[in-house]
């Protein structure tokens, strides 16, 4: 199997907002019993530790496989993730986001609602140098937010290189609920917003070498669009771009930083931060 990661990437463009979508659905049938992530009986289970992030009880939940029965070279998963003992639906959707970001294909239906799942489904169809991985953090703690960062890794056989994809979630304490862009922006100021992150990406082509070299250039190819993959942090508002979206793939999966001084008057004031 050989992928065109071009086409892949331009697929991936609209990705965020359709994940962003799914995120509400997936918050509403999330089960109110804890995932724990949990894999098939006949594999071992993950090695699960303590802490605290913030204040915030985390259970670190970490495995590795290999296809049973294989021999040589043999497909692998590797699981990196988080679980929240208080809060059981939170670990419940990030167990179903994470196997949901899988797939080159975003608009196709996943046969898999969770990681047991995927893994079985992996180890079905996966080739011989196939392997995923599933990483999950608290990026930040607020008293309103807790700013999760998800992430896959996938290489395929025949593929020149990985398939990365990162979403974060924003889960409202309160409420228990994922936030969305457009709500944690003041009424009408959608177009505000995308004018100080228009001004976050000018910032951030200063420093990039790569746009230096030949700007117009540079912006013919990798020219400026919007993205609703955010993260509410301590120092601003966190957006995030897939790989090919706004640079090329040796930069990796770009970030823009829009401070709050520059979000006055655009985010809603409970999501500020306090004086």
């Amino acid at each position: 199997m050989r992928l065109n990661l071009s086409a892949f990437a331009r697929t991936r463009r609209l990705a965020p907002a359709g994940i962003l979508s799914m995120l509400v659905l997936l918050a509403g049938c999330a089960s109110s019993t804890p995932s724990n992530i949990t894999l098939p009986s006949n594999v071992p289970q993950p090695a699960k530790t303590e802490d605290k992030v913030a204040g915030l009880e985390v259970e670190k939940i970490q495995w590795q496989g290999t296809k049973p029965g294989c021999k040589g070279q043999c497909p692998t998963i590797e699981i990196d993730s988080v679980g929240f003992p208080a809060i059981p639906k939170l670990t419940a959707l990030v167990d179903h986001v994470l196997a949901y970001m899988t797939g080159v294909d975003p608009g196709r239906p996943r046969p898999y609602q969770t990681l047991s799942e995927y893994t079985q489904y992996f180890w079905q169809t996966a080739q011989s140098r196939d392997s995923t991985i599933f990483k999950a953090s608290v990026k930040d703690v607020s008293p309103q937010i807790i700013a999760i960062e998800l992430h896959t890794g996938q290489y395929l056989t025949g593929a020149a290189h990985g398939i990365p994809a990162t979403q974060y979630l924003n889960w409202q304490r309160d409420r228990e609920r994922v936030l969305a862009l457009d709500e944690a922006l003041l009424p009408n100021q959608h177009p505000a917003f995308v004018e100080a992150l228009q001004r976050a990406h000018q910032a951030w082509l200063t420093r990039n070498e790569d746009a230096q070299r030949d700007r117009a250039a540079y912006d013919r190819m990798w020219p400026f669009q919007e993205s609703d993959n955010f993260a509410l942090t301590r120092e601003g508002l966190v957006v995030k771009y897939d790989a090919y979206s706004i640079a090329p793939y040796s930069h990796g999966e770009p970030e823009l930083l829009i401070p709050y001084t520059e979000l006055h008057g655009i985010l809603r004031p409970e999501f500020m931060p306090a004086a």
